[in-house]
């Protein structure tokens, strides 16, 4: 078997695991005596435990396994979830989340578990040292004990007898340090199945599937086949150490009953097949093709590669660009049946576009889970008590964005933790909760998701961020002096701005902020910050819903077509040239009551301008960027249009004022314009 092929699988949901891990063991700490979230610790381990021993990933496997050990104790309540039983098993995740990106990344690093596998021994043995015994003596019970027949299980038993079936007890032991005990167990059922009929198992099939039982289980089961040849069927199965069969005896009182049976065969055995088939049912589970039928019934799913979302994206796309070639033609030409055809083009090509993009969204939740246990580890490395509250997880947004927003996030937290969340003590004395808390929001807001990180620590104080800032050579003391608050806030995202006095692992280079702006402005998007002293900061991302199909309203500049994202309009205007005024050396305009700043495209794009003469009025985009409103003077407005963004490919990636560029109708290029930059 080429095991390469379930590698993508493989990599995908063992990260997905890893995720639930973190969550879980997390909420375990809060809750050390929930079994709900022991059972899905164990599952989310046993299930990585039997991805990685299937694909050969033998040191996934063996932690994993020792994991379970441990896990099994705690729901067994022969051990306690203490710290230090909480810090080992956030030690293993760690390394899981190291051995997984290895072979994601086919490196050949050595990664050593000798260390904690030796800790997770110790763990198991020091805090239960008499559970071996314990169980040891539980097993011989079973093995010593007789088997309990219920009605029903005792008429099947005497029916198949009186057929001249055998009835069986077996005792299966697996050998020690087994990986996957329930595939085991379940190739046991499968092949006394194609024997005979089996009628129990203790544990029941569900504990055997979940793995809750040592290293032996027995198994009742009735069959025309000879002992040896069932002992022989059963030790030809790997990692079966030993098989013993055993005649299945029913106590007198039931022989007795059996003998009344006898006069009526037929009807026994037909009583028994229906008795047998409901007990089967409320013991085992099940089988593969029930199990997928109910999950289907529940909802269906089908993971897809990101990159065929991306053709399939990419195909709506030029899809929707020749629909528009079409509208222009028949426009054109005046072709009547044309156009009443591409109208319902261009109703079934919405619905598709709008299908195409509905599943390319995602939850922001995938990335929010990664941070309560970021915050954790990082609150406790500087002394520091925070609580993380995260609202609207369930808010989507375009894969593509999703893929990016992570490290900008990771900055923003971390920044909050160091920077602004005050040490217990500090918050005491100025009668704050001794516990910091840090909220981090999504929302929609319009075409756009808004994602809010903040704190209710120290604030922000705009004279030291002066101060620092001219220390630092980021500005000179003149331009700090004509600084308002709110501009010197904004030093924060200035490259190589730091607060910090000394570098640490936690910030002090200066990259941080600068790297959190530089990635959300290449995203389409803007960051801005909010602050009052002692209150707290609040650091504000605004992001599109996507980056693929957009509406926008192309303009002309002298003979050049641009498009302005739509969501970034508020409105258009005619102006005269005399509504233009001079304040700071800054052309604006007075609308409705608000100074507005004013571009000239032309003068940005380094393109001729239209004479004072030719235009009695100067057409006015009245854009913003979060609160900051802009107006860009251009030549023509041409209307509103649907347009594909194509990037400008890695030569001229970077280019400030230029977001990408999109192909109109007629098959020209029209640049889409960057409208953060130019606000700038």
């Amino acid at each position: 078997m080429d095991i390469n092929q379930y590698m993508g699988m493989f990599l995908e949901e063992s990260r997905e695991h890893l995720q639930t891990l973190n969550r879980c063991v997390l909420d375990l700490e809060h809750e050390p005596s929930n079994l709900q979230l022991l059972d899905e610790i164990f599952r989310s381990a046993h299930t990585i435990k039997g991805m990685s021993a299937t694909m050969g990933f033998t040191t996934i496997a063996e932690l994993t396994h020792e994991m379970e050990n441990i896990l099994d104790l705690l729901r067994k309540s022969q051990l306690t979830a203490n710290e230090d039983i909480l810090n080992t098993l956030f030690k293993c995740i760690d390394t899981l989340e190291q051995l997984v990106e290895k072979v994601a990344s086919n490196s050949d690093t050595e990664i050593d578990i000798k260390a904690l596998l030796s800790k997770i021994t110790a763990l198991a043995k020091g805090d239960a040292a008499a559970s071996p015994a314990a169980v040891s003596s539980t097993a011989k019970s079973i093995a010593a004990s007789t088997i309990s027949f219920s009605d029903t299980e005792t008429k099947i038993i005497q029916a198949a007898q009186n057929q001249g079936m055998g009835a069986y007890e077996i005792q299966v032991s697996l050998r020690p340090g087994c990986l996957l005990k329930s595939a085991r167990a379940y190739m046991v059922m499968n092949a006394l199945e194609e024997l005979g009929d089996v009628i129990k198992s203790i544990p029941p099939t569900e504990e055997l599937e979940k793995e809750n039982f040592e290293h032996s289980f027995q198994v009742v089961a009735v069959s025309g086949t000879e002992p040896e040849k069932l002992e022989q069927t059963l030790l030809s199965i790997s990692e079966i150490d030993k098989v013993t069969v055993l005649p299945c005896s029913l106590p007198a009182k039931v022989q007795l009953a059996a003998e009344q049976m006898a006069a009526t065969p037929s009807v026994a055995v037909k009583a028994a097949a229906v008795d047998k088939t409901d007990e089967k049912e409320k013991q085992q589970p099940a089988n593969a093709v029930t199990t997928i039928d109910k999950k289907l019934k529940g909802g269906q799913s089908v993971r897809v590669d990101i990159d065929k979302l991306d053709t399939l994206l990419n195909l709506v796309g030029e899809l929707v660009i020749n629909k528009t070639r079409l509208e222009q033609i028949g426009l054109t030409h005046r072709l009547t049946d044309l156009v009443e055809t591409i109208e319902q083009m261009d109703r079934v090509t919405t619905d598709l576009q709008a299908v195409v993009m509905k599943v390319r969204m995602v939850p922001v939740g995938q990335v929010f889970n990664r941070f309560p246990r970021m915050v954790r580890d990082l609150s406790r490395d500087l002394n520091k008590e925070v609580n993380l509250i995260i609202q609207g997880e369930e808010t989507e947004l375009d894969r593509t964005v999703i893929d990016e927003i992570g490290d900008p996030l990771v900055h923003l937290l971390r920044n909050a933790i160091d920077h602004g969340v005050e040490s217990p003590a500090d918050r005491q004395a100025k009668g704050k909760a001794p516990i910091g808390e840090i909220r981090l929001i999504a929302r929609h807001e319009g075409n756009n998701v808004i994602i809010v990180v903040e704190d209710d620590g120290k604030g922000i104080n705009p004279d030291i961020i002066k101060q620092k800032a001219v220390q630092k050579g980021v500005i000179t003391q003149s331009e700090a002096e004509k600084m308002d608050a709110a501009e010197a806030v904004r030093l924060v995202f200035a490259a190589g701005f730091s607060t910090a006095d000394t570098v640490t692992d936690v910030s002090g280079r200066g990259v941080g902020m600068d790297a959190v702006k530089t990635k959300i402005e290449s995203l389409g998007g803007m960051v801005d910050v909010e602050t009052k002293i002692n209150e707290g900061s609040k650091f504000k991302i605004r992001l599109p819903l996507t980056l693929a199909i957009i509406q926008a309203l192309l303009v002309k500049v002298c003979e050049e077509i641009y498009a302005i994202p739509l969501g970034s309009i508020d409105s258009t205007i005619n102006i005269k040239y005399e509504d233009i005024k001079t304040i700071q050396s800054q052309e604006v305009i007075l609308l409705r009551g608000q100074i507005i700043p004013i571009v000239r495209l032309s003068n940005v794009l380094n393109v001729p301008e239209a004479s004072e003469e030719e235009q009695d009025d100067l057409f006015v985009v009245i854009v913003h960027m979060g609160d900051q409103r802009a107006g860009i003077i251009v030549d023509t407005l041409i209307g509103q249009q649907e347009i594909v963004i194509k990037s400008l490919g890695k030569l001229l990636a970077g280019i400030k004022v230029i977001a990408g560029a999109t192909i109109l109708g007629n098959g020209q290029v029209a640049l889409i314009l960057d409208v953060g930059s130019l606000m700038q």
